[in-house]
């Protein structure tokens, strides 16, 4: 069964998700690096690293929010880097962003779905997603429609919250994600539900060894991930 954002509302996951994001799009960045101690930061650092030998000149952001991950990309010296986001509350705060770091030329934020990308097959040299995959609503369409728009020999890079499994810093993250991290956010975003969803939706996403074998379901090669932060998170890299 699909985590929720609104238990109680009839609306599709992805229509859930698009509205949560437009309501909290505004308090985003603030909480992202606020509750997270600013280690999102070093992450995203760490995962566009793992690019730097590809040289990729085309890239995409998947499920882009503000623009952050797009703009961490900058360091491989692209030539275009493509924002995709369902959320047009988002994109407006990277689209503000953007001009205001006289990059938005070179970052083109636009609005589309990740289960169905609006780009021809082999457009990209790279394809980015941080914190995405776990909102879609169909995981291997997603993943699939990555694939297809990436060319050949083309790299895949996941940033996603996984689980820590060694005690005592298992106990103590559970503790701050499950009872600590939605207050705050609910207090700052205004949003209930939003960061009640945030460690449900990691509580239920496959990590680690089970995700690697739906990158290879979905037709990626050459798979590995690599934890992050005692395992907080995972960079998970893919070839076409």
């Amino acid at each position: 069964m699909a985590v929720l954002p609104y238990k109680d509302n009839s609306e599709t996951k992805k229509q859930q998700v698009a509205k949560m994001f437009d309501r909290i799009s505004g308090k985003y960045d603030f909480l992202n690096h606020f509750l997270s101690l600013g280690i999102d930061r070093r992450w995203r650092k760490q995962a566009i690293r793992m690019l730097k030998n590809e040289n990729p000149k085309q890239i995409l952001d998947i499920a882009t929010g503000t623009g952050d991950f797009a703009i961490e990309s900058l360091k491989l010296n692209p030539e275009k880097v493509i924002g995709l986001d369902i959320s047009e509350g988002m994109l407006n705060v990277g689209r503000e962003k953007m001009k205001k770091k006289g990059i938005d030329h070179i970052i083109d934020m636009q609005s589309g779905d990740s289960e169905n990308i609006h780009f021809e097959n082999n457009s990209f040299d790279a394809v980015i997603v941080a914190f995405g995959v776990r909102n879609f609503e169909d995981l291997e369409k997603g993943l699939k429609e990555m694939n297809r728009v990436l060319k050949p020999g083309g790299k895949a890079i996941i940033l996603e919250f996984s689980k820590p499994t060694i005690f005592p810093f298992k106990q103590l993250y559970n503790f701050y994600f499950r009872w600590i991290l939605p207050k705050i956010g609910e207090i700052v975003s205004k949003d209930n539900a939003a960061y009640t969803y945030l460690p449900e939706s990691v509580n239920e996403f496959p990590y680690g060894k089970e995700f690697l074998r739906i990158l290879d379901k979905t037709g990626y090669k050459n798979n590995k991930c690599k934890p992050l932060t005692q395992g907080i998170s995972s960079i998970y890299l893919g070839e076409k």
